[in-house]
């Protein structure tokens, strides 16, 4: 992966760098940090609402990012009156909802257990691939109770795993605002991440 970073004053030209996470001057950081906030990102979650201890974890990682990048949490709630027992009913209703709000700017990444596991680095890397590329807005979907449908596995552009555990929704939602804080650290050389 290349892109253009410009040198410090003394040379005023542009150099390409094969490493999508290279040692920078300061004049490399501050043009490096403004590419990265191109990308917004947006955590999507089915479920009901954070208990107040896992909100507050959630909104002090998505503070600490701002500076960063721009990262949203959304919650898609299915209406109490359509609420259902029947497992393949709620996954369709959850689909609905997904593909509502989907758009064609979105780059889906569905989150899974059976998904690929990445370690922080490669999770900043893909991060600073898909800002490279030019993707407008990534969606990291945390699906239903049941999983997702098939419509929406299909509709992913990758699958991520955070664990081979299994977390309850709420609990991701935090891990995955700690995961993203964690990333954009890295791509800017934070001391935040110790390898």
């Amino acid at each position: 992966m290349e892109f253009l970073v410009k040198i410090p004053k003394t040379r005023r030209k542009f150099q390409i760098l094969k490493d999508p996470i290279p040692k920078k001057s300061t004049a490399q950081k501050i043009l490096y940090s403004v590419s990265l906030r191109a990308m917004n990102i947006e955590i999507w979650s089915l479920g009901k609402d954070n208990e107040s201890f896992i909100e507050e974890g959630i909104q002090y990682y998505l503070r600490k990012t701002k500076p960063y990048n721009n990262v949203e949490l959304v919650l898609l709630q299915t209406p109490k009156k359509l609420s259902t027992t029947d497992i393949e009913q709620s996954k369709l209703q959850e689909e609905a909802l997904i593909l509502k709000k989907l758009q064609p700017r979105h780059y889906l990444v569905l989150l899974d257990e059976r998904g690929k596991q990445l370690d922080s680095p490669q999770c900043a890397k893909n991060f600073q691939q898909l800002m490279n590329q030019g993707t407008k807005t990534l969606v990291l979907l945390i699906g239903g109770a049941y999983g997702v449908s098939d419509t929406i596995r299909k509709e992913a552009r990758q699958c991520w795993s955070l664990s081979s555990l299994v977390f309850p929704h709420q609990l991701v939602r935090l891990i995955i605002a700690e995961q993203v804080y964690r990333a954009f650290s890295i791509l800017n050389n934070s001391p935040y991440h110790h390898s």
